[in-house]
């Protein structure tokens, strides 16, 4: 019996140790699993935390270029409009400026206009009385008032103005009567010329004997140049025809003819 209970003490010892071994192992086990995942969580989260600061990082500088880019383009706007204020300020220093000194000029001219109007009602003050001077030495001298003057004014004026009718209307009525004459010979120039057809040829037309026919196309000329100018310089129709040896002239004037 003795045998087996230390058997059974030993197998219990053995299996307490084991359990304590085992347990040991397990903790050990454990705490290096553990210790590895802490190690690989602080990896982890320095990882994260470089990453992140090297994305900060990143994002700072991008955020300090898109800053420095709208600095420069807010300053180039700025410029351009600061540009543009001192133009227009110069502008409007420049009408400012112009309009000072048409104001000016207009000053001047109002200072001379109103020197001038003084002057002008000095002077009109000065013909009214040199008027009214002039006509009290009138009607002193001429033994008249100014109605009586006004009248015999008057009555000379319309004697001058019945005589200038007079020679107006005669001058009217010798005019009427030439420019009757006229249209009077006019008139029985044309209807002679209608009507006495014969007797009108016989007075203008005359005709001229050549030596030969030759001499037409020489009278004609080249394109008829020869006989342009004759007829302009003339006054005279020249009528070449069929008729042998022979050309027309055509000319109310007898001189103009020959």
């Amino acid at each position: 019996m003795q045998p087996y209970i230390i058997m059974g003490v030993v197998a219990v010892v053995l299996a307490i140790v084991g359990f304590i071994a085992g347990s040991a192992f397990r903790r050990k086990s454990a705490e290096a699993a553990i210790g590895s995942a802490e190690e690989e969580a602080r990896r982890i989260l320095n990882d994260a935390i470089k990453q992140s600061e090297q994305k900060k990082k990143e994002a700072l500088l991008e955020a300090k270029d898109e800053i420095h880019n709208l600095r420069q383009e807010t300053e180039k706007d700025l410029r351009e409009r600061r540009s543009e204020v001192q133009r227009q300020e110069h502008r409007l220093q420049q009408k400012e400026e112009t309009l000072d000194r048409k104001i000016d000029n207009l000053e001047i001219k109002e200072e001379k206009l109103a020197q001038r109007s003084k002057e002008i009602d000095a002077r009109i003050e000065e013909c009214d009385r040199i008027k009214q001077s002039q006509m009290d030495l009138l009607e002193k001298i001429s033994g008249f008032t100014k109605e009586q003057a006004k009248e015999h004014l008057l009555k000379l004026l319309d004697d001058e103005l019945t005589h200038q009718k007079a020679v107006k209307i005669l001058e009217h009525e010798q005019h009427t009567k030439e420019e009757c004459d006229r249209i009077a010979k006019d008139i029985i120039c044309h209807a002679i010329q209608r009507c006495a057809a014969d007797h009108s040829a016989d007075l203008t037309v005359s005709v001229v004997p050549l030596p030969n026919d030759e001499m037409k196309g020489r009278i004609i000329g080249r394109e008829g140049r020869n006989i342009r100018a004759l007829e302009t310089a003339t006054g005279v129709d020249l009528i070449i025809d069929d008729t042998p040896e022979a050309i027309t002239l055509s000319s109310f004037d007898p001189v103009r003819r020959e």
